[in-house]
């Protein structure tokens, strides 16, 4: 159980504030590419509480500036895109993506002050159908190489969901894994699959063809979790009856996104403090993603506004029915992603952290938040958090494991685990 305390101090996130000033030490997702095409209107963003507009100027390069114009307080993402950059609609006052003013017309020669201001701009990098943004003070540091940011564009789609609670709820529902077999379960017709089918399905779920209140393996399944520098290993194991273990893993990096089994992260980026986008990239290192299937595939569970279909409105189109019958939830698996925001929404906007009891099982997720406290104690005292990368030789991953299988028997699965990374084998994996 957290004091309340540090609950707020892991879920506020604006400028000044503990969790605000770590967050702003990272790059993190400000738009979808999509969202900025060439030759398109500026987008306003609110991110990490403040109110800002990202553009591409007449050269394709996209900047993020303060919403509001320097001059007179006007909306800048009305503004107009032309010469070199982005053009106030008030006065005219003209920005580039530094946020250098480089023009102001109504003035005699352009504006003999202009050189003077200093509008906020943030540096801007564009990766995996994501512009990356850097809030934070002084240089940036690299943008991390994560697998899904070094694949060529073709191997990537990403997207986003707007979540209406903090994104700590967000980010702590990937970290645990025990919710999988009870939130997510659909009951399997074992008559109708292939034997390879079953197979799995018996692997992963234990009884996946029995719908019961108490899950699919009642009692059967454990946590642990391993450090690492830069984040937490978190793993789910199960004890199958042929003998062995059956583990699903997932990587917790700092400061807030989770690489999940089967080939997907999670990235929690705060809006405010009761509001966040969860981006969801998919990438395959071996065969280019079909981007056509996938984006009919994203409308069929949110709008073009990114808002879920199955959301609080209408009770994330909960059937009760199925839940006697298929579904664990009574929310249809069409709307997965609906699935988790039931959970992590309905704690409420900013979950009250000090009622909590937790249980054995929840461990990956108490080691979750002292790395985050760790991590902001450490900037506070002047020492740059982990996971902050400014060495490119240091610029690699090789610990992050997303993986989900059967161990061989007689090896434990850290020991298991060790050894696909060391084989570059830990990420997007079913292994067997």
């Amino acid at each position: 159980m957290l004091s309340r305390e540090e609950n707020e101090i892991l879920c506020q996130t604006g400028a000044g504030t503990l969790c605000g000033e770590l967050m702003r030490r990272y790059w993190q997702p400000a738009a979808l590419v999509e969202e900025l095409p060439q030759g398109g209107a500026p987008l306003p963003v609110r991110l990490l509480h403040e109110e800002l507009v990202l553009f591409r100027d007449d050269q394709g390069r996209p900047g993020l500036l303060g919403l509001h114009c320097s001059h007179r307080g006007a909306d800048l993402s009305y503004g107009r895109v032309e010469d070199g950059g982005l053009r106030c609609i008030y006065h005219g006052w003209l920005y580039d993506i530094h946020g250098r003013c480089l023009d102001q017309p109504g003035e005699p020669g352009g504006g003999a002050q202009r050189d003077s201001i200093r509008h906020p701009a943030y540096p801007c990098v564009e990766k995996a159908g994501i512009i990356f943004a850097y809030l934070g003070p002084g240089k940036p540091p690299l943008l991390p190489n994560y697998d899904f940011l070094t694949v060529g564009e073709e191997h990537v789609f990403a997207t986003k969901l707007f979540t209406e609670c903090n994104y700590l709820q967000g980010n702590e529902g990937n970290i645990d894994l025990i919710h999988n077999n009870f939130l997510h379960f659909v009951k399997r017709d074992l008559q109708s699959m292939t034997a390879e089918e079953v197979r799995e399905a018996r692997e992963r779920y234990g009884a996946p063809e029995v719908l019961s209140g108490r899950g699919p393996a009642p009692g059967l399944e454990s946590t642990d979790a391993q450090l690492l520098e830069y984040g937490v290993r978190i793993f789910k194991i199960r004890k199958m009856e042929a003998g062995g273990h059956y583990i699903r893993v997932a990587t917790f990096l700092l400061p807030n996104l989770t690489v999940i089994p089967g080939g997907a992260i999670n990235w929690h980026v705060p809006i405010d403090d009761t509001h966040h986008w969860k981006y969801v990239i998919r990438f395959d290192r071996n065969a280019p993603v079909d981007k056509e299937k996938a984006q009919r595939e994203r409308l069929k569970v949110a709008g073009p506004d990114y808002r879920p279909i199955a959301n609080k409105t209408n009770r994330y189109l909960q059937d009760r029915d199925s839940m006697k019958t298929t579904v664990y939830s009574g929310i249809s698996p069409k709307y997965f992603q609906s699935q988790d925001l039931c959970a992590v929404e309905g704690a409420g906007p900013m979950q009250d952290r000090t009622k909590e009891h937790l249980v054995l099982n929840d461990s990956p997720i108490v080691i979750s938040r002292k790395l985050l406290l760790k991590a902001m104690k450490d900037l506070a005292e002047g020492r740059e958090p982990r996971n902050v990368v400014r060495d490119e030789s240091l610029n690699h991953f090789p610990e992050i494991a997303a993986l989900y299988g059967p161990v061989p028997k007689g090896m434990g699965w850290k020991e298991y685990c060790e050894k696909l990374t060391a084989q570059n084998r830990g990420w997007q994996t079913r292994q067997r």
